[in-house]
């Protein structure tokens, strides 16, 4: 007899109630795309509750270990996830056929969501583990060392859910129709998820202001009037473009007061595009520390709009090329920690600078981005004339950014050492890998390797090849 119904005194088959550990079997074998032995059965509220907190529970547990060392807990990254049960929850009221408990199958949207919560248990373990392996570097070499083979993986892992949506859906008898719509829903549902909603629930702790930079900002009125001349003054000062030439502009953009390394790393920068790539008089230095406000501009969010604009006014907009550096602490929501205390600063995400290089119709861009998490970055700048290339991946952190530390390991190879040596940023990128790979290794990097990422678009290429050989002809 199934396990959801029960022989009444009138030898009548009626639902059984099922406890919390029968409603928790019957949904993983949902997960096993078995079909639920549940009858006509509907749990309560502290059932379907107890479930919710279970899968919950779960997730937060294994989250932690996502990060190495220190970790806050993030509740809006705890429950960012959950707006897809609910919209899970609404298309299945639509789609599931009305409840009837005398039919010997699972019927009711009580019941469908109280196996779902025990269904998406095992896919999500598994694709848990996985992730943790990756983060640790113990995955086998022949997921670790071919991409594809890792995306097959995680693809199976997608598959394996989507299948139990539809299994499960069918449990239900829902018509073939609404199976088809509703499938096709959830599948978009879990897309959007997965591509817009990457919060978890456990954020590192950003490191502690520097003892060099712990003072703060004395913000009085000859401060603010300062600053803004000197913004004046910068975005002024940029000298126009050179005819017959492909010119170089450059943003360097170091918007975290509290440590001291991402300074000397945005000066070291600015000055290595003067130098080294022609650019004197076309590069915008901006940053926030307590001991510049009076003669370098903020690094705020409407600053690098500014900047951005005050370029392309002066650039050759189809022809010349834009470097953009960006350095500070970054995050699992790709955005860039701002601090200019007492002042409250935006961070950035890569969506504003993106918006802020299309506005400005500036075509030619190399944008670098020293950050932890920073591939995440990649995505949403690359273009066909873009070059760009981050501190790590999207999952892993960045090194060198201790009070400790001169430079970043990334800006220090890249920028510091290989592109005095070339004025190829491909060449440079390929060179530093391995040595920020062997430093990581020496500097016993807790969360394994940061694997620094670059996207090159095809039109950008012959653009930069040009580049360099003009400057390769400059003298020193």
């Amino acid at each position: 007899m199934e396990p959801g119904f029960e022989i009444d005194p009138n030898g009548l088959l009626k639902p059984r109630r099922l406890t919390l550990a029968q409603w928790l079997r019957e949904g993983l074998r949902a997960g096993l795309l078995l079909r639920p032995r549940v009858g006509g059965s509907e749990p309560n509220p502290l059932q379907v509750g107890a479930l919710v907190l279970i899968v919950a529970l779960i997730d937060i547990a294994l989250g932690r270990f996502e990060v190495m060392g220190e970790a806050a807990f993030d509740l809006r990254g705890a429950l960012a996830p959950w707006w897809s049960t609910a919209a899970m929850l609404l298309i299945a009221w639509w789609g599931l056929p009305r409840r009837d408990e005398h039919l010997q199958r699972p019927s009711g949207l009580p019941a469908w969501f109280a196996l779902w919560m025990g269904a998406v248990i095992l896919p999500s373990l598994v694709a848990q583990v996985l992730t943790l392996a990756q983060l640790h570097e113990a995955l086998p070499a022949f997921l670790s060392e071919f991409e594809w083979e890792g995306w097959l993986l995680y693809g199976g892992l997608w598959l394996w859910t989507v299948a139990a949506v539809v299994r499960l859906l069918h449990s239900f008898a829902v018509p073939p129709l609404r199976l088809a719509v509703v499938s096709a829903c959830m599948i978009g549902i879990f897309a959007l998820s997965a591509w817009q909603f990457p919060d978890r629930p456990w954020q590192p702790v950003m490191a502690q202001a520097e003892p060099e930079a712990a003072n703060r900002m004395q913000l009085s009125q000859p401060v603010i009037e300062a600053q803004q001349a000197t913004l004046e003054r910068t975005l002024q000062g940029v000298a126009p473009h050179r005819e017959g030439i492909v010119d170089v502009y450059g943003i360097v953009f170091s918007p975290y007061a509290e440590g001291e390394v991402f300074m000397r790393e945005s000066r070291m920068v600015a000055d290595l595009l003067a130098e080294r790539f022609d650019a004197q008089g076309h590069v915008i230095h901006l940053a926030n520390n307590a001991a510049t406000p009076e003669s370098i501009a903020w690094a705020t969010p409407d600053n690098l709009d500014r900047a951005v604009d005050a370029i392309a006014a002066k650039m050759d907009r189809e022809n010349d090329v834009l470097v953009v550096y960006l350095t500070s602490h970054g995050a699992r929501d790709f955005k860039l920690a701002a601090a200019n205390p007492p002042l409250e600063v935006e961070p950035l995400s890569p969506g504003d600078l993106r918006r802020a290089l299309d506005k400005a119709g500036i075509r030619n861009r190399v944008i670098a981005v020293s950050a932890c998490y920073s591939g995440g970055w990649i995505g949403p700048l690359s273009s066909e004339s873009t070059l760009v290339m981050t501190a790590a991946d999207a999952d892993h952190t960045s090194y060198g950014c201790g009070s400790r530390s001169k430079l970043t390991f990334f800006g220090r190879a890249v920028f510091d050492e290989q592109l005095r040596k070339t004025h190829s940023f491909e060449q440079a990128f390929a060179q530093a890998v391995p040595v920020i790979k062997q430093r990581e290794i020496e500097g016993n990097k807790p969360d394994g390797f940061s694997n620094p990422q670059i996207s090159v678009g095809d039109r950008i290429r012959p653009v930069l090849h040009e580049l360099e050989q003009r400057l390769g002809t400059r003298p020193g």
